[in-house]
Order: structure tokens, then sequence, then C-alpha cells
């Protein structure tokens, strides 16, 4: 990712004898209309010369760079825009490797990624991170890592498989493929000080690179302004116009997502469209995209498309895909425009707003066309002790998903957690709860929820309550993607068929798997840290597709509910979540206690 000084030498003197014509181009591109995101203008007829991967001349015509050997790609009046850049994203919630992945969104015109693995970072620790980092450096296009800040993402609230470090971030920023420190999610830590939250940070910064932010509260007023000063460089947590506004007066750029669950970027691009602010301290993203949505409706240009329908001039979202985020990275050399230098990851596309990705280069290679691959994405050979990560300890069966009252009482008040249909924060709710033969039971209209101890075979079992899935009849749900400590979530509403599934994802190593009526309706084996599969995209998809079929079968029908349901151990985001540990009240970040009243 990084050239030597001889190899940027050697790099910059052809790159300069291409533009001055006294060497071939490798590729020329004419015929089209050049989209300039340093200048946001259309340059109508202008003409492209690529040598040794990058852009070497642009400009209204490139006939003195053409030679024996220059390859012509003739455009047929179409738009050139630089390859699209995801600023923030998690390899692993799209259930694939770095390779798969990357196979999948590249047909999108997704040239550039930003990811933070600290999903994998929860189960295998630093040499976990190794690994997506080793794997990212592999693909034909340019797959940026940041280093992982809080695994436990809330220490004292949850556990898990493994700690991240001050040392093994100080560590990370020497690899060359970290660009910086992912989101740094334990908000509460940097607020009051936490020594080892700022010690990441300030091995970061001594690095010279970007410090990702997370902060999930609603609450603008002294918190905030305490972890800006902090260090955080963007925010992906917004929800509203307020959100997006209060980030950019702080100095830190507002990242807008559209993910497969979360649809952040219509409440707060109005701060651009309408609240007139520059868009240049705005960028896209995704966050969390299973396999499914990156098959089927796309990457990056799904989210630039409804940019645009959200109102942005689309050469505006086209900067906040491409331009901004390169920018941000401190990458605006390198990448994110065509302008000369910078990598030739270019894109062929008939239409500005509708932007079907018709042809896609990646360093001067075309990687796909038509939406058909035309390279090969490398796989790393992942060692087994990345497939062997499930460990229950023992045999679960339906009584270890009772909750028991604790004195003879014929209803209790209890807390449940509320989801909230595309939206990361979950509702604090209450409900009064019968209790029959001394067990607590969920009413119609609710869900049991347990979170399955799984990286140390402690057989531990936490119970709680959740509503807003709609599930019906006897069913349960399991998946040991469960953000962040990634310990097994379980949902359902008959205890047998929660301990069968929880049983079966133990046997296969991970997944996430549906039971109805006692019998598994769907499986999405996730073999690598219970995490990932090293399948094609396509593959996982079709059956991630049956995933969801299969929940719309017991009743649930919210949009993308899969996401809800990993998310219900995410600790640092409001309101109320479940661990290892307990019931969690994220606005008071303590372990709280399952009932209102004594039960």
């Amino acid at each position: 990712m990084i050239q030597s000084l001889e190899s940027c030498a050697k790099s910059g003197a052809r790159l300069v004898a291409v533009a001055a014509g006294r060497e071939p181009a490798d590729l020329v591109i004419r015929s089209g209309n050049v989209v300039n995101v340093q200048s946001r203008e259309v340059l109508d007829g202008w003409e492209v010369a690529i040598a040794g991967g990058r852009f070497a001349y642009l400009g209204p015509d490139a006939a003195h760079t053409v030679g024996d050997g220059t390859r012509i790609v003739d455009a047929g009046g179409r738009y050139l825009i630089p390859g699209l850049c995801d600023g923030h994203m998690h390899i692993e919630s799209g259930m694939l490797t770095p390779a798969e992945f990357a196979a999948a969104v590249i047909p999108h015109g997704t040239t550039t990624m930003f990811h933070d693995p600290h999903e994998i970072a929860n189960v295998l620790g630093l040499a976990g991170v190794r690994l997506m980092h080793d794997e990212s450096l592999l693909q034909p296009i340019n797959v940026f890592t940041q280093m992982p800040s809080c695994a436990p993402s809330a220490p004292g609230l949850e556990t898990t498989g493994h700690e991240i470090t001050a040392d093994d971030v100080a560590e990370a920023m020497r690899w060359p493929g970290i660009v910086g420190l992912g989101e740094m999610m334990n908000f509460p830590g940097v607020i009051a000080g936490d020594p080892k939250m700022l010690a990441e940070i300030a091995a970061t910064q001594a690095a010279g690179k970007t410090v990702g932010g997370h902060y999930a509260s609603p609450d603008l007023g002294m918190p905030f302004h305490a972890y800006a000063a902090g260090g955080a460089a963007d925010d992906h947590e917004g929800t509203a116009e307020t959100d997006a506004i209060a980030r950019v007066r702080q100095g830190m750029r507002a990242m807008l997502r559209l993910g497969s669950a979360w649809h952040d970027v219509e409440g707060q691009i109005t701060a651009v469209t309408e609240h007139g602010l520059d868009p240049r301290n705005f960028i896209l993203c995704t966050d969390d995209c299973h396999s499914g949505t990156l098959v089927n409706d796309g990457h990056m240009d799904r989210v630039v498309r409804h940019a645009i329908e959200c109102g942005a001039e689309p050469l505006v979202a086209l900067q906040m895909a491409t331009l901004n985020t390169a920018t941000h990275f401190g990458l605006e050399r390198e990448l994110g425009s065509i302008a000369p230098g910078r990598r030739a990851d270019v894109i062929l596309t008939s239409d500005l707003e509708a932007l079907p990705i018709e042809h896609v280069i990646a360093r001067g290679v075309t990687v796909a066309v038509a939406g058909e691959m035309k390279v090969d994405c490398p796989h790393l050979d992942w060692p087994a002790e990345t497939r062997t990560t499930v460990h229950l300890g023992r045999a679960l069966a339906a009584g270890d998903f009772e909750v028991k009252a604790s004195r003879a009482t014929d209803s209790v008040v209890a807390k449940v957690i509320g989801v909230v249909e595309n939206q990361a924060p979950t509702e604090a709710l209450k409900a009064r709860l019968p209790v029959i033969d001394g067990v607590v039971e969920a009413t119609e209209d609710m869900a049991q929820v347990a979170l399955v101890e799984r990286h140390r075979a402690t057989g531990r079992v936490v119970n709680g309550f959740v509503s807003g899935f709609g599930y019906t009849g006897r069913m349960a749900m399991a998946s040991t993607v469960a953000h962040d400590s990634h310990h097994m979530i379980v949902v359902g509403t008959d205890r047998a068929c929660m301990a069968a599934a929880a049983n079966r994802l133990g046997e296969v190593g991970g997944g996430v798997t549906v039971w109805k009526d006692g019998a598994e309706i769907a499986l999405v084996e996730l073999p690598i840290a219970g995490l990932m599969s090293d399948c094609p995209a396509r593959e996982v998809a079709a059956k991630a597709e049956r995933m969801v079929a299969a929940m719309a079968e017991c009743g649930c029908e919210l949009n993308n509910a899969y996401m809800q349901h990993s998310l219900l151990a995410l600790v640092v985001i409001p309101a109320l979540r479940i661990s290892d540990r307990g019931l969690v009240d994220v606005d008071r970040f303590e372990v709280t206690g399952l009932f209102e009243d004594a039960a």
C-alpha cells in the first residue's frame, strides 16, 4: 500500500514522461465526460491517460500519450467518475472474508474501503485483526484497515474473547495497511479521561493517522464537547440534522450512513441541502451491510443514489463518496479523484443520477464490466484456530432459558428491550408480565432474548425480554454475530427451540439459524470466528435471503430485522442491551436488574 522512495521516484518519472508525450500510456479513455470532483464540474469530451496504475494525464486531447502498446477504451459519451470510497464499514457484517467482500462490491463500483475489523478483534484479538489486514492488502482494490480501538467496547459491561490494548494499537500503527484508529465506541471512557482510551488515541495521533469516532448519545452538551476534545476526527452515529451540524461545527467530518438497516442519510443531509453547510465536511458510508444487500441492492453506489434521491446534487453526492473520504484520511494525493498522480480508479456510467455501474477500473485494470467480475480476489489460508471459536461448554436445555421469579407472585414488571426499525438505538420499555409456576413468561407482543457465553465455555446464559420483532408461534433464532462482544444471541418464543438453535450453532462452529415448531428452517454457516464465510458472496447471500424469509415465516415484518437481532448486545448504543454481565442500561452505562420491582 505504501510505496518506497525508489518506487515513488520511478512512478513519478513515468507519469511525467507520459504526460509530456515522451512515453506511451498503458490505457487511454476517450469520448467521455470527466466528472471532476476537485472542481465539481463535468468536463465534456476530456480524455484520460493511465500509466503504471495511475492517472498521468487529464485533458481535452490525450493523443500525444498514445503509442503502439496503448489500449484504448471508448467511453461512448458516458461519464467518468472516480471509484467510490466507503469511509466507515465492517467487512464482517457482510458475513464474508475481505476477499469475498471485495468480490461482491467491486461490480458496484467500490474501489476503496476503510474497514474496522473490531468484530473479529473481539473474538480473536490482534491476531484476528492481522489476518483481516493481510487479506485486505491482497485485493485488487484499495482496502485500508483501521485498528480496532474498543475490545471490549465497554469495559465492565461485557466480556470479550480477547482484549485490545494500547500496546496493540501502537504496534498496529506500524503495519502498512493501517490508516488509523477504528471507531472510539467507549465515549464515556474518553469523556471521563480513561488512560487506556486516551493512550490509544495518542498512539494514533503520534503516527499521524486518523482517529475514528462513535458518539452514540443524543446529548450534544458538555459530554459531546468533551468527546470532541478527545480527538475523534469523524462520527457516523448521527441520525438527525442537528447531529450532523454539531459534529461539523466541532471540526469532525459527519459520516452519513446507509447500511442494510441504518437509514441515516435522509435525516442529516438537509444540513447541506437546506441548511447550506459546506459539503466537503460530509462523507457517505455504509457501516454495516449484509451479503444480501451487497448482491441484490449494491454498496456505495446504493448510498450515492439514495443521497441524490434525498436532495443532494449528483456531483456533491459523488464528492461525499470519493474526494471527501480520501481527504479525511490524508490520501487525497493518492485516490478519490480523476487527477494526475492518483490511483487510476474510475467508473464509466451513462447516468449521474441513476448511476448504473457499467465499467469499473481499479489501479488501471478493468476489474468489472456490466456487473461481472474480471479479476480474482486472493484469499488467505485461514488457520484452523479461526474455525473453532464457539465454545458452549455443555449442551443447553429449555430450562436454561427460563426466567425465574425469586418470590411467589402472579406478575412482575420487567425491563424490555424495544427494537426500533431502521435505527441502531433501542428503547427501554417496561411491561407487566405473568408468572406461571414460578417462571416469568413473555406476552404475545414480545419474545425472550438470551445471551449465551461462547468464548470461554462457561455455560452462562443471561435471559431477558425483547419487543418489536413481531414473532408468533413456536420459534427461535440464534446468531454468533452479536455486536460487539460476539457471544451468541438467541431470540425466541419457545424455550425448547431456543436451546435447539443454540446447540446447532455449537455444532456447526457459528452462524445464524432459525427454528420453527421444533425444526430448523434456515441456516447460514459462518465458520470463521463465528462471523464470516469464505464461500462466494452469492452463496452466502442466498442462505441469508432464506434466513430473512424464515424470520418472516415466524411473523417478523421488520426491514432487515437480522441487523436488529445482531445488535441486541451492543452495549455502547442506547438505551437497553443484554450482555454476559446482565441487562445493560446504556444511558447510565451500568448493569441493571431485569425487574422493575422485586421478583
